[in-house]
């Protein structure tokens, strides 16, 4: 199948994905917006295994693609109000840093127990079938 019909169709998916999520927040009136429902139904699915991750690798890579230029309005509204950001704006920056820097290291610990833990599994794994 051509390259862009397989991506505008695992673009409509992921969409269709994200339509869901809407109209399950809708319907049941949660408090969670419908995109986070949607990308939730998104990893349950693929978790399972339902959708390959490789029947959404072209569309899903065409939208990180170009997701920087949706930042770009949000940084220069930014700018109309730097006033705000003169006085306040250096405790915002430092309240930045600092939760950037914390996610960072407590996803990178996260990251390497769960390797831990996966090496420690197939250590186990080979020790009790070598015997």
């Amino acid at each position: 199948m051509n390259k862009w019909i397989r991506t505008i169709l695992q673009i409509i998916l992921l969409y269709g994905i994200y339509q869901l999520g809407k109209y399950i927040q809708t319907v049941f009136q949660l408090m969670i917006p419908g995109s986070i429902i949607g990308m939730l139904i998104l990893f349950g699915v693929l978790h399972i295994r339902g959708i390959h991750s490789e029947w959404l690798k072209d569309g899903s890579e065409l939208l990180l693609k170009y997701l920087p230029i949706l930042f770009i309005p949000a940084t220069v509204g930014v700018m109309n109000y730097f006033s705000l950001f003169s006085l306040e704006g250096i405790l915002t920056v430092f309240i930045v840093i600092v939760s950037t820097i914390l996610v960072m290291l407590t996803s990178g610990w996260m990251n390497q127990w769960m390797v831990g833990k996966e090496k420690a599994a197939k250590t186990v794994y080979k020790r009790e079938h070598s015997l």
